[in-house]
Parts: structure tokens; sequence; C-alpha cells
């Protein structure tokens, strides 16, 4: 484990996923260079791309490290690959359409300099394309009816209305940095989502070891959002259908679940299946009944299903 005696400057690893998007990825790259904290070493984890982007990547960067996936290990693999690569005393998950602001990575740092009980910290999130509108101050609770949840001002003007720390239900996936400290207690993010929620269930497990969650309004982060999955893709459908299913099974006890379940069945499979049918749109149908079917493939209370 590094040493953590450089108090006024950490060591921060900073990782990122790439899959076919190097120039998204280059982008995020020229913003990192762009700021004054150089206690950093940059990972790009290579999600079994087309082609490789390490000599693209390291001609704007040189001293980036590149891993190279051989397949496609999603999110929460991408990332845990990165984060047993990385040797940072904080480790600063971001997404790749993500650019850095000055101060960024100083002011997530203090969080964990002055709350001991801290476990991941998140920035504040401004949409790219709409400057000065939020994306994310924070996260509301997940739904125990719904299995839905919202960002704290989303869509709203920044006009300082968030501008203090506080404790939130959950990270942001597109940026949270990790203690190592915490990190080696609960263990890697759970690689059964694969795409869309595990931030929330690692969340919950960082909890359940007793560490908060924290929004940092001094730091900010511009998401530009979607970029890889598109903003309204047949995988996105499939994922958040599936996912929003496992993360109840996994993280709500009975009898909470079981309510959920039933609404699920009866009010929502019917309401998304009929809008699918009106919109024409049947690869969405085909996709959202998928990521119901997994389910029914995976009744049993296996390790990756049962509640935590």
């Amino acid at each position: 484990m590094p040493s953590t005696s450089n108090i006024a400057a950490p060591l921060v690893s900073v990782i990122t996923v790439n899959y076919n998007n190097s120039r998204v990825t280059e982008e995020l790259l020229v913003s990192i260079g762009r700021i004054s904290y150089t206690h950093l070493e940059v990972i790009v984890v290579d999600n079994a791309s087309a082609e490789d982007p390490t000599a693209a990547l390291q001609a704007l960067m040189p001293t980036v490290r590149v891993i190279r996936s051989d397949k496609n290990l999603g999110f929460a693999g991408g990332n845990n690959l990165g984060i047993k690569a990385a040797k940072g005393d904080f480790l600063f998950l971001v997404n790749n359409d993500t650019e850095f602001t000055e101060g960024l990575i100083e002011g997530l740092v203090e969080v964990f300099r002055e709350h001991a009980d801290a476990g991941v910290v998140s920035p504040k999130f401004h949409y790219f394309f709409h400057p000065g509108t939020i994306e994310y101050a924070g996260y509301n609770e997940v739904d125990r009816l719904t299995g839905r949840n919202s960002m704290v001002g989303c869509h709203e003007p920044d006009n300082g209305q968030y501008d203090q720390l506080s404790a939130t239900n959950y990270a942001h996936g597109g940026g949270m940095m990790i203690s190592r400290r915490a990190l080696e207690e609960v263990g890697l993010m759970p690689e059964v989502y694969f795409l869309y929620y595990e931030e929330f269930d690692w969340c919950e497990m960082f909890k359940r070891k007793g560490y908060k969650i924290y929004y940092q309004y001094k730091s900010l982060l511009y998401h530009k959002e979607s970029m890889t999955t598109g903003k309204n893709s047949p995988l996105k459908t499939y994922y958040l259908t599936r996912n929003r299913i496992l993360f109840m099974r996994r993280n709500v006890q009975l009898p909470s679940r079981m309510v959920f379940l039933l609404n699920f069945s009866f009010f929502t499979i019917p309401k998304n299946t009929l809008v699918f049918i009106l919109k024409r749109e049947k690869v969405h149908l085909k996709a959202f009944w998928n990521g119901i079917f997994w389910h029914l493939r995976h009744l049993k209370n296996s390790k990756e299903v049962c509640v935590a």
C-alpha cells in the first residue's frame, strides 16, 4: 500500500474506461493535463475496442498507462481492472465522457481529510453541452416501490443553491473518488451488473460497512452524458430493466422487495410494453423483456442475486 505521509498532495489514481471512443477519451486526457494538481497516475482501461487506442492516448499524455482487456468487461469489470493496477492513496473513477476543472481533485481529497467516515465522494456535475446547468448535486434514495431514483438539482440552473458539503445516498458513477482504506475493507465493484446500477449497489456496500457517501460542491466535473451507450439505445433499455430488478433483489429486504416485484409485474411491465408497442419500438420492447427474462433464469437466490 502506498504511503499516505504526503498529506498535502496524496497520490490519486485516475481510472477511466474506454470502449470504441478514443476521441472522447483523448479530450478527457487533455482536460486532465490542464489542471494544476500533478500528483496523479492516469490509467485508461480499454474494454476490447476494435482498435488499440494506446498510441494515440500516449501521444497526448506520455505517462498514461493503458490496460487492454481482451474482452468487454462492462463498466464495473473495466473499472475493477484499473483498480487492481492502481497505486494511489485515493482512486478517482471517472467516465471518459467527462472533462476536469481546476480544483476538482483538491476538493474531493479535502472531504477524506476532514471526514473520517467518508468512503466515496462525488463532485458536482454540470452538463458539458449546457454550461451552468446542474446534472448532479447528490442522489435521492432509490424508491422501494418503483426501484427508481433521481438526482438532486438535475436540470436546474446552478445559482449556488446546492453549495454545501453533504452526505448523500449514492455517488455518481461518472465520477467518484474512493479511499484505499475503505476500498480494502469493502471490496471491488459488483461485476454482475455489467452496466448501470453497479455504483448504487457499491455505495450500499460501503454504507453497510459504516462509511458515508458525500457530495462535494467545491469540485466540478463536466459530463457529456451517454456518449458510449447512446441516450436511447436498446442496450441501455436492457441493462436498466435487468439491473433495476437486480438492485432491489440484492439490497431490499422482505416485505418491501415483494411489494416492488408486485408493482413491477402488474404496473411497470404492462405500461412499458404498451408504450413500446404504441411507439413501434420493437427493438426496445425485446430488450425490455430480455431484461426481465434474465431474472426468470436466475430465480434461485444465488450468490450473485441474493440480498447482500
